[in-house]
């Protein structure tokens, strides 16, 4: 009977459960991806297997095995680097290499070639489902476990290596699950610029706090050199504190986009962004294939600033 292993995949902005199944048989030498994977799903199958041989374990070229991983949904589109890790244990699970209970798991993580875990994009996104769905715990490279901590009472185990995740899954070593405070994340927050800086100007500050207040769209009109850039950046400065909800809901969309800065699991000030008028329609709006977050999107909370506004394409200002 083919391993099954839990993983995710994200789809927009939100995540979906994805079951990895593996079934080995004995047969000429084969290993293949099946359920809409893109080239980088395709290519988890060079990683996986110098990763498992770097463990001092059977990759799948070893020996006359045929590999087939299908990822359901089989009609849901996969992208990225996250099911190596899944696709290894499955893997060894079923050739028996390894023994352990995989239910009420999620598991994702990239592979190096050394068996090292990478981080991937779309942790928090991915955490959410895990306790949305019942997972009792969600198993991650350890360079993502701070974000997933964000999620409260779930199991979040950060693991660096293909070796440390097998020896934590056949419970010959204790890790315990990594807690956080979030607190620690919500700490005053300093502007580059603010608006009390600015002296004079006293009609343009007035209409930016009115717009501020109310959330209101603001055109700023002038001649160059009369301070609209300075005046729009410093509209953050003035605009509430991020609740902790919406600091979540920031953190998922620059997470999915591989925008989350290393050092800083949890995003608390409001964002403030400027694209530029070449900008197409789909960088402002969002989409593509697969569908990712725009300018727009990215805005959320947050100020999107549209400097040299008639200089924009005319369809982007028309999907505006």
């Amino acid at each position: 009977m083919p391993s099954k292993v839990f993983s995710a995949a994200v789809v927009g902005l939100d995540a979906q459960a994805i079951e990895v199944e593996v079934d080995v048989s004995y047969g000429l030498r084969h290993f293949e991806i099946v359920g809409l994977p893109d080239k980088a799903v395709e290519e988890s199958i060079e990683r996986v297997g110098a990763a498992i041989k770097s463990t001092d374990l059977n990759p799948a070229h070893s020996k006359p095995w045929r590999v087939l991983v299908n990822l359901a949904p089989a009609d849901l589109k996969k992208e990225g680097s996250l099911y190596d890790l899944p696709i290894a244990l499955g893997f060894l699970l079923e050739t028996k290499q390894i023994k352990f209970n995989p239910q009420e798991k999620i598991i994702i993580g990239e592979l190096a070639l050394d068996g090292k875990l990478r981080p991937v994009k779309g942790t928090l996104a991915i955490a959410g489902l895990t306790k949305e769905k019942g997972f009792s715990e969600i198993i991650l490279p350890k360079a993502n476990a701070p974000e997933a901590a964000l999620i409260e009472n779930l199991r979040v185990i950060g693991l660096e290596s293909l070796k440390e995740t097998i020896d934590y899954l056949e419970r010959k070593k204790e890790i315990s699950p990594l807690k956080i405070k979030v607190e620690d994340f919500l700490e005053r927050v300093e502007y580059p610029i603010d608006l009390a800086w600015i002296k004079g100007q006293e009609y343009a500050k007035r209409a930016i706090e009115i717009a501020a207040a109310g959330a209101h769209n603001i055109l700023l009109q002038g001649p160059p050199g009369a301070g609209k850039t300075l005046l729009a950046k410093a509209i953050p400065s003035i605009l509430p504190k991020l609740s902790f909800e919406e600091s979540l809901e920031v953190t998922k969309i620059y997470s999915i986009a591989g925008l989350l800065p290393n050092d800083k699991p949890l995003i608390s000030q409001r964002p403030f962004r400027s694209p530029h008028h070449t900008a197409s329609e789909v960088a402002l709006i969002g989409g593509g294939n697969p569908p990712k977050p725009g300018e727009i999107t990215l805005s959320h909370r947050g100020v999107l600033f549209l400097d040299e506004f008639p200089e924009f394409h005319r369809d982007a200002l028309e999907k505006l």
